[in-house]
Order: structure tokens, then sequence, then C-alpha cells
């Protein structure tokens, strides 16, 4: 493996791509540590490492952990790529609501940069939206709750006008980022952010969970290499259908004739329908906490803080659990059409074998990939929630152990090596796995 990494490097083409990667992967660290202008460096980092040690709410600790610890900062990149992440949701939920979306989505490339640039549009209004809650969060002392030192040192109309926009700039340009690396460097970008977020808070949450002592932290342990395992020889395994294609005459060329398969994977949707849960799923608790007044004691608030702030929560587990099923069957319907495929198939002279070409093929692919994708979507939700039910205290002080994280960060490991190795066979070397 170790071969194929220098190999990767000595292909300029692949090199380059990389160290653009890298690069803009540097700059995302640095603008996570630098604090928005007008923030009082010594009393956030009390607070926040009060907060951070006392919270069981789980809030904090999900933000945070999805903005590389940049939140509770109130640093440039404060609110992440959260934007741009509701905004994709936005953009693909309407695709089943409005056919003006849904005709975009079928007319292939030029369709799809349309959409993209709803998805920029709706993503500033987010930016704009959520760094106004955060700041107003902030300043009435809401955001850091337990914690009475101010962390806004210049909280003037214009001092905070000026905080909402660098940090509306800040999610603005980790949306550029993102397309930047998925256009020209190796990997999603979206994901490789989320992913070096939550791995720039794996020493912090490591030794929160240290902390513990005793049988916790070896208990974490072997949860974390049983889940490790589980994801691993999950998102390897795949429904491979056979396909025949049959021999045509194109002038005096035989074609056809030859077998090859249908891969559908047990994890079609990948790791998309958990950060689309976990990004849905905080927002009941931030608006919460911007409504909350002096007298913010009302049911709905008392509710939300009840069952969808606490991850051990069993509602908080049972509603995080549906939503990762929905947005698992949702994703698969959206990517994977058994229609277009069985016409391509048509179209080219294959066929499943004992199956009959168009609509007994339609049917056949959609079931075997409901079959499937129920596999993946349990799954999905129980290597999500399943740590909640065992790590108490410790799941929401130690998040980067939680299922989400190892499930992002082992998913998005294995599809940008998968892409390197793609490119490296691609120019005949040999890849990762020999």
């Amino acid at each position: 493996m170790l071969s194929a990494f220098g190999t990767a490097f000595r292909t300029p083409e692949l090199r380059r791509k990389m160290l653009f990667t890298l690069w803009l992967i540097v700059l995302y660290r640095v603008g996570a540590m630098m604090p928005s202008p007008g923030v009082d460096l010594q009393n956030i980092k009390i607070c926040s490492d009060q907060v951070l040690g006392d919270d069981t709410s789980g809030v904090y600790s999900l933000i945070n952990l999805f903005s590389g610890g940049a939140l509770l900062q109130l640093s440039v990149f404060a609110i992440g790529i959260m934007p741009y992440i509701t905004a994709s949701i936005i953009v693909q939920l309407l695709t089943v609501v409005i056919p003006r979306f849904e005709q975009l989505r079928k007319e292939g490339q030029t369709g799809q940069a349309t959409m993209t640039q709803y998805t920029r549009y709706i993503t500033v209004a987010l930016a704009l939206l959520q760094s106004t809650g955060f700041v107003a969060l902030a300043n009435s002392g809401n955001l850091l709750q337990g914690c009475d030192l101010p962390i806004i040192a210049d909280d003037s109309l214009f001092g905070l006008v000026v905080m909402i926009l660098v940090m509306s700039s800040g999610g603005v340009l980790l949306m550029w980022f993102g397309e930047l690396i998925t256009e020209k460097g190796v990997g999603n970008g979206m994901s490789l952010l989320i992913f070096i977020s939550i791995g720039a808070g794996l020493p912090g949450m490591g030794k929160a969970v240290l902390d513990e002592g005793g049988m916790r932290f070896t208990f974490v342990l072997i949860a974390v290499l049983a889940i490790l395992v589980g994801v691993v020889f999950i998102e390897q395994g795949q429904r491979r259908i056979p396909v025949q294609y049959a021999k045509r005459m194109v002038g005096r060329r035989m074609y056809g004739g030859t077998s090859t398969y249908l891969p559908l994977k047990v994890n079609q949707a990948g790791v998309i329908p958990v950060i689309f849960a976990s990004s849905l799923l905080y927002l009941p608790t931030l608006i919460s906490q911007i409504t909350a007044g002096e007298d913010g004691d009302q049911w709905w608030n008392r509710f939300i803080n009840k069952y969808l702030s606490d991850p051990t929560d069993t509602g908080y587990i049972v509603v995080y659990f549906v939503m990762i099923l929905f947005f698992t069957y949702f994703y698969v319907a959206i990517t994977f059409n058994p229609e277009e495929r069985a016409d391509e198939m048509k179209k080219y002279g294959g066929f499943i074998p004992g199956i009959r070409p168009g609509r007994p093929t339609v049917e056949y692919l959609q079931f075997v990939l409901n079959r499937i994708t129920l596999v993946g979507a349990i799954y999905l939700g129980s290597i999500t929630v399943l740590p909640n039910f065992f790590l108490g205290s410790a799941a929401s002080a130690g998040m980067a152990f939680g299922g989400t994280s190892i499930l992002i960060l082992v998913v998005v490991a294995l599809d940008t090596s998968k892409q390197i190795e793609s490119q490296l066979l691609q120019r005949n070397y040999e890849g990762f796995l020999r």
C-alpha cells in the first residue's frame, strides 16, 4: 500500500490533484482556527471548555464536530458546510415535488449545472440565516449556556453585522472549496471536508473518553473496533446481477455475446443519509435556542430539549433512525432508476437471464433494489444509533467515537482510496491491494 502511495505521488497529474486537495484542506483548518472579528478569545476558550465538559444535550458536540471545532470558537468557518448540506437536501426534495426540478435532473450535465446554481443561491441564504442565528445566540449568552463571561467584545450593531458577514462568507467559501476539490482534486469535496472536521476532533474527544477511565475506555475501544470491522465488511458487499448481451452484426463485424454483471452495493446510498439526518436533526434544537428568551419555558421548548437534543434519549434515537431509513430510500430512488437501466440494457441487446426485457426487467431490478436497500438502511441506522445506547455521557462528550463519526470516516476513506486506485489502474499501475 505504501508503494502505491509512492507511485501516486510520482504520477504528475495525480500528484497535482493530491497536493491541490491537501492545500485546500490546510486553508480550511487555518480558517477554522481563525477567530471572527469582535470575538473575545480568552473568554470564549474558557466558556467552550466549560460547555463541552458539562453539556449532555449533544447539540454542541454534533455541530462542533461537523465544523471541526470552529463553531464554539466563533471562527471564520464557524457555520461549516451545514448551509450547503441543508441546501442540497432542499434541492433533492424539490426534485420530487416540483416537475421543473425533475426535468432538470433528466437533462444531464446542463440540468445538473442549473440545479447546482440553485443550490448555491440557497446556500448563501442559509449561511446568512445560520450565521445571524449563531451571532444572536452568542450575543445573548445562549450559545454557551452556563457561562456568564461575555464572548463578544464588540457588541455594537456594526460589529455584529461584520461578524455575520464574515461567518456567512466563510460558509460560502467552504462550499467553493468543496466544489474545487470535487472538480480538480481527489475525492468528493464535501465528504472530505466533513472527514477532516471529524478527524480534527479525534484527539480532544479521545482524551475526554480517556478521562472517564476504568472499563468505559476499554469498552469504547472494543466498540470502535467492532464498528470499524462491520462498516468495512458491509461497504464492500454487493449484489451482482448477471447480464447477458446478445450477438449482433454491425457491418461485417460481430458484436456482443459477452456476459457481465450489474453491481448493486448493499449500502447504495453511502454516507449521505447519515449526513442529511444529522444536519436536519440539529435544526430544532438550534431554533429552540434562538427563540428561547428569559421566559423560554414553552412546551415545545421543553419537548425539543427532552426528546430531540439528548443523543441518549429514546425519542432522539427513534427519530434519528427513522430519518436515516427515509433518506436512504429517498437517495437511492434518486440516484438509481431501474427503468433507465432496463432501457439501456435493452438498447444494447442486454438482458438478465430468465427475465424478459422491458417491464419484467424493471420490476425485477426494483424488487432486488428494495430488498437490498432495506438491508443497507437498517445497517446505516444501526451503526449510527447503536453506540448511543451504551456510551451514556460519552456519547455527547466523545461523539467523535460514535457510530456517525466512524461511519463517515470509514466510508469517505474507502471512497477516496478507490478513486485514487482507479486512477492508478488507468495508468497501468498496481492499486493499493495486489
